[in-house]
C-alpha cells in the first residue's frame, strides 16, 4: 500500500504553504491533494469577472490570500481542482488525485474516499468533520519519505498529521 501523510490547517496560508514547500522538494501534483470547503465565495468571484477557473475558485476558499500564488503557479494542481457535493458536507474543493477519488466515491464522504489512502474510517470521519467546519485537509499520498513530509506538513502549521 502506498505511504500516506495527512495533516489539517486552520488556515489558508498555512496550507498554500506546505504546498510549496512540498513541491520544491520535489513532490510532484499526482502527489498532493487539498480539500476543503467552498464557501460558494468562488462561484460569485466568477460571475463578477474577478477571475476564471479553478484559481478564482481557490483563492476564495477561505479568507486570505491566493491559492496560484502560493501553490507557486502549478498549473497541473489547479487544473486537477473541482467542485464536488458531499452528501452532509456540502460543496467542497479537491485538488490532486483526491479529487478523483472523491468524486467517484461522493456517496461514501470524504471519510469513505480517504479508506482508498490507507486511512481508517474512524479516523477519516475525524477528518471530514474539521474540513466540515472550514479547516484544510491536505493529503501526501505515496510519499517516498513520510517523515520527511509529515516534518514540512507540520512546520507550516498543520495539526494532527499522521502517517500511514
Amino acid at each position: 500500500m502506498a505511504k500516506t501523510v495527512v495533516g489539517v490547517f486552520r488556515m489558508e496560508s498555512q496550507a498554500e504553504k506546505a504546498v510549496a514547500a512540498l513541491r520544491q522538494r520535489g513532490y510532484s501534483d499526482d502527489e498532493i491533494s487539498i480539500v476543503a470547503k467552498d464557501t460558494g465565495q468562488a462561484k460569485k468571484a466568477r460571475d463578477e469577472g474577478r477571475g476564471s477557473g479553478m484559481g478564482a475558485t481557490m483563492h476564495d476558499v477561505g479568507q486570505g490570500t491566493s491559492w496560484g500564488a502560493g501553490i507557486g503557479g502549478a498549473a497541473g494542481l489547479l487544473a486537477s481542482a473541482g467542485a464536488i457535493a458531499i452528501p452532509g458536507i456540502g460543496p467542497l474543493l479537491a485538488l490532486g488525485p483526491l479529487a478523483a477519488t472523491l468524486g467517484g466515491a461522493a456517496a461514501g464522504g470524504l471519510a469513505g474516499g480517504l479508506v482508498d489512502y490507507g486511512i481508517p474510517e474512524a479516523e477519516g470521519r475525524q477528518y471530514e468533520e474539521r474540513v466540515k467546519r472550514g479547516d484544510i485537509l491536505a493529503v501526501v499520498s505515496g510519499a517516498r519519505d513520510v517523515d520527511e513530509a509529515a516534518r514540512i506538513l507540520r512546520e507550516n502549521g498543520a495539526e494532527d498529521v499522521r502517517t500511514r
